[in-house]
């Protein structure tokens, strides 16, 4: 039930976002709307709630991660092929977008109501949704220079009209943080007069103009037509660009951070529970500013974790791990991180600013290019650029290290930083690549030219199912070792996402930290050796007796100190 007081909230955050662009009954206008928006969803749907604990793992694909070309819609490959071997070890499945696209793998939306033809339709989301938590993307920022709106744009047609961020030439732009290395501005005659449109991300991807309110509202019914459809989850993709204002560095700004209130607000109110991701890929502490106070995003994307066990392992040195381990601050209820190594992106490098110095980010990426990495750029002053996101696998991530020069180690390295991601405080995400292992699709990428295409591989129903029946194939490997983590993980309170965590320094060559379950009744000790040599850590007497839950093997000798075999993680248990 919206209640008057509900009402008030969603006038006062309208008001803190159009105030000085709007009179009070324009925002009363839209404010109306969107309360009816609401309650027509309340009174068709029935009070469901979403729980949160130990088994919530997430699983993310491409609507056709698995192909089989005698499919007409291949999203019923991946979901043929989650029902076989995903759906004992995940809960919630991340589809990335699935909506017909210009670009981007998917990310130059041309529609946001269909789904693309190749790939389903929106049954295909709606059933898998009834036994399955499902995430999609709301992409915000952009859409396709070739969709609807556009085309409407130029004609001033709804909807379209007025859709469209431009600027005109008195617009300074000299403090904008860029993604990205291209022009930023466009320059276009368009209604008798010259300004510039703009593009974030790429040429093909253009601003959408949150300063006009029918815009908002907009993207708030294409979030009910995803509930309506199943989903809820949302990841509010490269949300800190929604808003611009002349002389600023047009990232992070108030209204922004209003605006995700605004859709907490709502999400509150509807009677299906869902959860809000903001998508920052940002230094650590703007990304932390996106929790607000409990009134923001539900859960962030853990951003520095990816580059920090990389470094680690790679230099064999959980110096900046541990320490910035220690310094995140725990979520409270009602919020997490998304913690993942890999996605169908790149290992983001701001993430890792402030964290690791310019030394140590500079022998990331000189050891990361030898492994076969590419390299993103965006564009800091006038000309000068910097590497944004490495384009890179995990497998080939973590394949050699300047200490490792042959690769002897490198399951070990992988499944340790899987061991890692999966414990760690938050929800665990899991690209639907890494549980295999795969390696660099430089096929792709030599075709494409598209630096993020060597992540972004698409399986063969037929030749991933065969390689899964080979017990000695790389890819049954990987799958049996990281699988099992999860499967383990799901039966462990202490490893739901609120779950305590506390760092334990334990030296420079091991990376410990303890989570405790909610109730107090369970602890468990994450120990991890990061070095390719025998660690021996002095260890307390009274872990003697606890059962390690990944190898119920624990090699503490008479001195007290624990045998670790190089790049070994356990889970020890009470």
């Amino acid at each position: 039930m919206l209640s008057p007081s509900g009402q008030k909230k969603i006038e006062t955050k309208l008001r803190n976002i159009y105030q000085f662009l709007y009179s009070k009954i324009e925002i009363d206008q839209y404010s109306k709307e969107i309360i009816q928006i609401i309650k027509k969803f309340n009174k068709k749907n029935k009070k469901k709630n979403k729980l949160i604990s130990e088994k919530t793992s997430i699983v993310i694909c491409y609507g056709d991660s698995v192909f089989n070309s005698k499919q007409k819609y291949q999203i019923k490959g991946f979901q043929n092929f989650y029902q076989k071997k995903l759906i004992n070890y995940f809960n919630t499945v991340h589809f990335l977008p699935f909506y017909p696209s210009s670009s981007d793998s998917g990310f130059a939306v041309k529609d946001h109501y269909k789904i693309d033809s190749k790939i389903g339709k929106w049954s295909n989301i709606s059933n898998f949704a009834k036994k399955n938590d499902v995430m999609a993307d709301i992409v915000i920022n952009h859409s396709s220079a070739r969709g609807l709106w556009f085309r409407n744009f130029l004609r001033e047609k709804k909807p379209g009209k007025n859709y469209f961020l431009t600027v005109n030439s008195k617009f300074n732009a000299s403090k904008v943080v860029r993604p990205r290395d291209h022009e930023l501005l466009k320059k276009i005659n368009i209604f008798k007069k010259t300004e510039y449109l703009w593009r974030t991300f790429s040429p093909d991807q253009l601003d959408l103009n949150f300063k006009n309110p029918a815009v908002l509202l907009r993207f708030i019914k294409i979030m009910i037509n995803l509930v309506n459809h199943g989903v809820t989850i949302f990841r509010l993709d490269a949300i800190a660009y929604l808003w611009k204002e002349s002389g600023t560095k047009c990232i992070n700004l108030k209204q922004t951070h209003e605006i995700i209130k605004l859709f907490r607000l709502i999400c509150s109110f509807l009677n299906v529970k869902t959860i809000l991701v903001t998508e920052t890929n940002l230094p650590e502490r703007e990304n932390l500013s996106y929790f607000g106070e409990k009134d923001e995003a539900n859960w962030i994307y853990n951003f520095s974790l990816s580059p920090l066990l990389i470094h680690a392992f790679l230099f064999e040195n959980s110096f900046y791990l541990n320490r910035w381990s220690k310094q995140l601050p725990s979520t409270k209820p009602g919020n997490n991180y998304l913690n993942f190594i890999a996605s169908h992106d790149g290992i983001g490098m701001r993430p890792a600013e402030g964290i690791l110095n310019k030394k140590s980010i500079k022998n990331l990426l000189s050891r990361l290019k030898k492994n076969g990495s590419k390299f993103s750029y965006r564009k800091i002053k006038d000309k000068s650029k910097k590497v944004y996101e490495a384009n890179i696998t995990v497998f080939n991530a973590l394949k050699k290290s300047d200490i490792d020069k042959e690769g002897k180690f490198y399951f070990e390295r992988y499944i340790s930083a899987h061991a890692i991601m999966i414990s760690f405080e938050g929800v665990p995400a899991i690209y639907f690549n890494s549980l295999f292992g795969t390696s660099n699709d430089e096929a792709k990428y030599i075709i494409t030219g598209n630096n993020r295409d060597v992540n972004r591989y698409r399986w063969n129903q037929k030749v991933i199912q065969s390689n899964l029946k080979n017990s000695k194939s790389k890819q049954s490997i990987f799958y049996k070792s990281i699988t099992n983590l999860l499967s383990i993980k799901t039966k462990q309170k202490a490893f739901h996402p609120n779950a305590s965590r506390t760092t334990l320094n334990m030296g420079s060559k091991i990376f410990c930290f303890q989570r405790t379950s909610i109730d107090k009744n369970q602890t468990i000790i994450c120990v991890t050796n990061l070095s390719s040599k025998t660690q021996y850590p002095l260890f307390n007497k009274k872990f003697i007796n606890w059962k390690n839950l990944i190898n119920k093997k624990i090699n503490i000798l008479p001195n007290k100190r624990l045998k670790l075999e190089p790049f070994q993680t356990i889970w020890l248990s009470n």
